[in-house]
């Protein structure tokens, strides 16, 4: 068992210091200690994105994760065309905030009306007021939600605005998760 402590770091280093234990394994068990419960839930994602079963024991302000990687484990991925919006502010485009700010709720709207979704949505910066409760759009998002549409919010970002708890749609993330979502898009549309 290869055991990773990320006690005291901050997203996205507990992901990346688990995906390269991983990579050092065939087979076997990774054990991850952190101490906040957004780096818990990413790694919780990442391995069930990954294919890959786990177990979780909490002990007081730490939560240990062990992730049991098989031979046949293998990463879920969609042949299918892999659309990623990114949105990080409440405005689209440059000039007028209040027209930019209309030109978002529409953006948004209109997306969520399309009969070809995105796979995800990422929300970061100031993006991520989109996705609280009393949001102008937020009902717009659950419908992409609901639709199948992942929708993730930065959690350094959440935290930053102090607007954490108030989240109203979709999942919290990591920039390791923003950036590998990107990457892997057949198309990044950012309004």
């Amino acid at each position: 068992m290869i055991k990773v402590d990320a006690i005291g770091q901050v997203c996205p280093v507990p992901i990346i210091l688990t995906k390269n234990a991983l990579k050092d394994i065939e087979e076997g068990q990774v054990e991850v200690s952190v101490d906040n419960k957004i780096s818990l839930e990413n790694l919780e994602k990442m391995s069930r994105e990954m294919g890959y079963d786990y177990s979780v024991e909490e002990s007081g302000e730490i939560f240990k994760i062990v992730i049991n990687k098989m031979r046949e484990s293998i990463e879920i991925r969609d042949e299918e065309e892999n659309i990623v919006v990114v949105i990080d502010s409440l405005h689209m485009g440059k000039g007028d905030p209040e027209l930019g700010r209309i030109l978002m709720k529409g953006f948004i709207y209109t997306l969520s009306e399309m009969e070809e979704l995105p796979k995800t949505v990422l929300f970061y910066n100031e993006g991520v007021k989109l996705v609280v409760e009393g949001a102008e759009s937020l009902q717009d998002i659950k419908v992409l939600e609901e639709r199948g549409v992942e929708i993730l919010s930065c959690g350094t970002c959440l935290n930053f605005y102090g607007i954490t708890e108030s989240l109203g749609v979709g999942s919290i993330t990591n920039m390791y998760t923003i950036l590998e979502r990107q990457m892997k898009a057949t198309r990044v549309i950012k309004p």
